[in-house]
């Protein structure tokens, strides 16, 4: 005991905790709770946390609980933004050179968007700047990939992702699913993309503004990629002349995803073009 406090000393209940804890059979479970009450009970005791800076974490936490829900995932941007999707991906996914590299979904992917035919519009008001997108599915080794799933989702032209405005944006704007031909291949039609600033509103909004880091994401697209015997690839493509692109909020930048959109002739006059090649991971690979 601490005699001039009157209560355990801070090394006894973390030792007291570990004691606890190794009563119990191991598992994995058990390894990643007592790592992380050993790092929580580490910044208590460094930081010196009072009562009411704990009480203000369990609100924030309780906060970003209620932004969450079937259109908005504030769970999924906060990992982002801390770089803990980022550092998953590099754990998990080490994607070998010459393959496309892995990023996170972010908290606007739905799973639930209709398959749509080759050469389709993506963009259901018509609003912004044409872009036309021809890409490429292959396997590591080159040879195309057939009959591969292609979901694609994007902000407008003004930032803002469909499930962001659900009272201005129709269903299922700038979203689609497509499936590649014999020689891999997938097209659509959509408006170019505009960089945007995180969701400002909700809790995370405002522990990125209140810690002054940055909160901008670069011009993109998101592409995820399923094939049979192929491991699944979740990505994005991004506008390399995009003045954001050194300052990404979540940690997605990287030099393979960089890509041209290019001035291209179309029927309404000029457009913007994007041609990429997405390449995919053998299942099994060593």
């Amino acid at each position: 005991m601490d005699g001039q406090q009157g209560r355990p000393d801070l090394q006894e209940v973390a030792a007291e905790f570990a004691a606890r804890l190794a009563m119990s059979a191991p598992s994995r479970l058990n390894e990643a709770v007592g790592a992380l009450v050993a790092s929580v009970q580490g910044l208590i005791t460094e930081l010196r946390l009072t009562p009411a800076e704990a009480r203000g974490t369990v609100e924030f936490l309780t906060e970003v609980g209620h932004y969450a829900d079937s259109r908005r995932q504030e769970w999924v941007l906060m990992a982002d933004v801390l770089g803990f999707t980022a550092l998953l991906e590099e754990v998990n996914n080490p994607r070998p050179a010459g393959a496309t590299p892995n990023t996170g979904a972010g908290p606007f992917y739905r799973p639930d968007v209709p398959e749509m035919a080759a050469g389709a519009s993506i963009s259901l008001d018509g609003k912004g700047p044409a872009l036309l997108v021809s890409g490429r599915v292959t396997s590591l080794g080159g040879g195309p990939v057939a009959g591969a799933v292609v979901e694609v989702w994007q902000a407008n032209s003004e930032g803002k992702y469909e499930n962001q405005e659900p009272d201005r944006q129709p269903e299922n704007n700038l979203r689609g699913r497509f499936r590649s031909d014999a020689q891999g291949r997938f097209s659509f039609r959509s408006v170019m993309p505009r960089g945007y600033a995180l969701p400002a509103d909700g809790p995370v909004g405002r522990l990125m503004t209140a810690l002054g880091l940055p909160q901008e994401r670069p011009a993109h697209l998101h592409f995820r990629v399923s094939a049979e015997g192929h491991e699944r690839l979740t990505t994005q493509i991004f506008d390399r002349a995009d003045p954001a692109i050194g300052r990404d909020a979540i940690f997605g930048v990287k030099p393979e995803l960089l890509a041209e959109f290019r001035t291209a002739p179309s029927e309404g006059g000029q457009a913007r073009a994007l041609d990429l090649k997405l390449v995919l991971c053998p299942l099994g690979r060593t």
